[in-house]
């Protein structure tokens, strides 16, 4: 991961999760710096990145959410040429290593299911070394701080974040970022408030 990339996250403590056109803007009028970008399709997915780069922010697409885009080589070479992001997130290990192939950053989504799906998530890491991995759900601290322990990547986490005291606990837990699709938690972290809530557990 770059490392104004990582600077950012760790600053920002908070990535946007895009799920509707219609939070663009919304995500556009918060001092937030990175945003996975999970809506939208073949036909307008270039838009909507050139929007956010144009605002100088960090874009990553969450390549299983956006229709049109095929999981294999061509799918990647696609992306990294035409829409250009600067990277992607995705549950697949494979998808990881096609999209480093193509100059893309990658941060892995892992979900903490059960037992075996942490030991085949933390043993997937070490095979393909993303540059950053996002488990969810993001409530479960004593399962983050194992992780981190465990890997030598970025923790981000997302999922049925519903307020700051969630956000606070995966950051004391060893996550540098937290990333969710409430844009309110946005504003609330514009307003300042957040920001100097979360800046504390640095």
């Amino acid at each position: 991961m770059s490392d104004r990339l990582l600077e950012c996250i760790r600053s920002d403590r908070l990535i946007a999760a895009i799920k509707s056109p219609k939070h663009l803007e919304t995500f556009l009028k918060t001092d937030l710096q990175v945003a996975f970008l999970q809506t939208g399709n073949i036909s307008v997915i270039k838009r909507y990145v050139d929007l956010l780069k144009e605002h100088q922010r960090f874009v990553f697409l969450h390549v299983e959410k956006i229709p049109g885009i095929s999981y294999d080589r061509e799918g990647l070479q696609f992306l990294a040429k035409f829409v250009k992001p600067h990277g992607i997130v995705t549950t697949k290990s494979s998808l990881v290593q096609l999209a480093k192939k193509e100059g893309l950053m990658t941060i892995q989504r892992l979900f903490l299911v059960d037992t075996d799906a942490v030991e085949n998530g933390i043993k997937s890491i070490h095979d393909v070394q993303p540059d950053a991995l996002e488990i969810m759900p993001g409530l479960i601290p004593e399962m983050i701080e194992m992780i981190c322990q465990q890997t030598r990547v970025p923790i981000i986490t997302g999922g049925l974040i519903q307020h700051e005291q969630h956000i606070e606990a995966a950051l004391q837990s060893g996550a540098v970022s937290v990333s969710t699709g409430r844009p309110w938690l946005w504003k609330k972290y514009k307003s300042g408030r957040g920001e100097r809530l979360w800046r504390k557990s640095n």
